[in-house]
């Protein structure tokens, strides 16, 4: 979570107004009706809090707001963003202001701390909405666990499911022998000791450089069971201590000995490809082969996990309270969660996000987009990703950003 997210968050002004929101504007959208919601749609403009640090992602956003006016009649503006955190602290701050309808923000791309934020502070459209939209009879509720607990927080129906996420790390096989990778974090920081300066991670709050940090906390704490419930602040110090004890030890191996970072995923990116770092790392199983598709990467170029398992997470839609309009972004979350726009995004030539969908619900057409996919040399198979790691509650990456800023931190 950003600190301008957590200033709002807890600061005097805010904890006046009470902690649940009770939004003025009464006119709220039943996605149970449909061809009202489709009518309401016509027309309005929505404006989508969207990470904007991808080229591919900015281009598959632009394809599905040029579907959305062609079908719906509605204009998707993307809104690029640096951290998901900057939505989110606009919607705290117009609330504060009291500002309960009409706002700025339609749609976010969220998950994890900036969703529990909301929840918590009653900041989204409710009831939950996304489980009656006509496309959730698609969605795999079955084999993914995680649509429908967003970082351990029940998601009951506030936010709707757009992509799979899976820590995967890559490496150019032109520099990097298959027999010298790492298969677990205490392997890599013995590869880092090895190779000095040729590894790194994106400086955080970045949420890529804040997944390294959670991976090795779920690889090195005693209990793992711990991760599932709040962070207690007297454990602290103690059940993290396995966590900055790595840290430490990587720290002066890194890139710059550790006193510089990228800034965030494809700054690291640019690093493998530039050869100044052999080992890399994203959420996305496919994303090494849609930059090789896209020319970020050379083909050489290949995918790896550690056996004993990786974080997994579904990544989400939401609507805030105060949207201006409900309607176009209830439009929107449905049509990027449709077999169309889930199978085009994960083509790597386009993005190479897995879907969240259940193949087997499609019908013979839908499946088929699926199965032309060539998911690309680097990508992963399924059986080939390993076991899933369970997010820590949010609780934790709060407490953990702020306890590396203190130790490691260093200007952008």
């Amino acid at each position: 979570m950003g600190s301008l997210l957590r200033a709002l968050l807890f600061s005097t002004a805010f904890l006046a107004i009470g902690a649940v929101a009770a939004a003025a504007d009464t006119a709220k959208p039943d996605p149970a009706n449909w061809d009202a919601v489709l009518e309401d749609a016509r027309g309005e403009t929505v404006y989508f809090n969207a990470w904007g640090g991808s080229q591919n992602i900015n281009d598959y956003i632009g394809w599905a707001g040029d579907e959305l006016n062609e079908r719906f009649g509605v204009t998707l503006k993307h809104v690029k963003l640096e951290d998901t955190a900057s939505a989110v602290a606009t919607v705290v701050a117009e609330k504060a202001a009291g500002r309960d309808g009409n706002g700025t923000v339609d749609l976010i791309w969220i998950n994890g701390e900036n969703f529990a934020a909301m929840k918590e502070q009653g900041l989204i459209l409710s009831p939950g909405w996304a489980e009656k939209l006509p496309n959730w009879t698609f969605v795999d509720v079955e084999n993914k666990p995680t649509i429908r607990t967003d970082f351990t927080v029940p998601v009951e129906g506030l936010e709707s499911p757009w992509g799979m996420a899976k820590l995967v790390f890559f490496y150019d096989t032109a520099r990097t022998s298959v027999e010298d990778l790492p298969q677990d974090a205490d392997g890599l920081l013995k590869w880092a000791q090895e190779n000095p300066g040729r590894f790194s991670y994106p400086q955080p709050p970045d949420f890529i450089g804040s997944s390294f940090l959670k991976q090795v906390l779920a690889e090195t704490i005693a209990d793992p069971s711990l991760l599932l419930e709040p962070v207690e602040e007297e454990r602290f110090d103690e059940v993290t201590k396995p966590l900055f004890d790595f840290l430490d030890a990587l720290n002066p191996v890194m890139w710059r000995s550790g006193r510089a970072y990228p800034q965030n995923y494809p700054a690291m990116k640019q690093l493998l490809a530039d050869s100044e770092l052999d080992i890399i790392f994203a959420f996305n199983p496919a994303e090494a082969s849609s930059a090789i598709a896209n020319g970020e990467l050379p083909d050489t170029v290949r995918s790896f996990t550690f056996p004993g398992g990786t974080l997994a997470n579904t990544h989400f839609l939401t609507i805030p309270y105060n949207a201006s309009a409900k309607a176009g972004a209830l439009v929107a979350a449905n049509f990027l969660m449709s077999p169309e726009a889930q199978a085009r995004k994960q083509d790597p030539a386009i993005w190479g996000d897995p879907t969240v969908l259940a193949l087997d619900k499609l019908n013979e057409e839908d499946r088929a987009r699926f199965d032309a996919i060539d998911l690309g040399v680097a990508t992963l198979r399924p059986d080939e990703l390993g076991p899933a790691l369970d997010e820590p509650h949010p609780s934790w990456m709060e407490r953990i950003e702020t306890e590396w800023k203190r130790r490691y931190g260093v200007g952008n």
